[in-house]
């Protein structure tokens, strides 16, 4: 196997250990996949729904299901734009700061066990390798 494909193959099997965490965190929380990165979103900002729908890399129109969804759930609202009766921004209620809180502390937990026995030294290696490849993704 060329080095091009063992490197495409550690990514993708890392990638899929990733989701799996994530996938089991919304689980033990009773959070879909969908909410939970909403959640993470919302956490310390109120966006709109046209920026809120760039963020999540979805269409608008699924924003509006998605929102609808957390605030049935008491987890985000709808807050009035001050000049524009139209417009509206989301942001996260208390309920939902301490289900984005918690969510977030057990995938922390997981995913740092996975890396706990690397020397600091691959740590800080890692995140800059992380942060170079989100990078090329972005610019993409």
């Amino acid at each position: 196997m060329g080095e091009d494909l063992v490197v495409t193959d550690a990514l993708v099997q890392l990638s899929f250990l990733v989701q799996s965490v994530f996938e089991q965190a919304c689980a033990e929380h009773d959070t879909p996949p969908a909410q939970a990165r909403l959640l993470g979103v919302l956490e310390g900002r109120s966006p709109g729904m046209a920026e809120l729908a760039g963020l999540l890399g979805v269409e608008r129109a699924s924003v509006t299901g998605l929102v609808d969804r957390a605030e049935r759930r008491g987890l985000a609202r709808r807050v009035a734009v001050p000049g524009d009766r139209r417009a509206s921004r989301v942001e996260l209620t208390g309920q939902g700061r301490q289900v984005e809180a918690a969510f977030r502390t057990t995938v922390t937990d997981r995913l740092g066990a996975l890396v706990a026995d690397l020397p600091r030294s691959d740590h800080a290696h890692l995140t800059r390798m992380a942060a170079r490849i989100l990078a090329a993704g972005a610019a993409r």
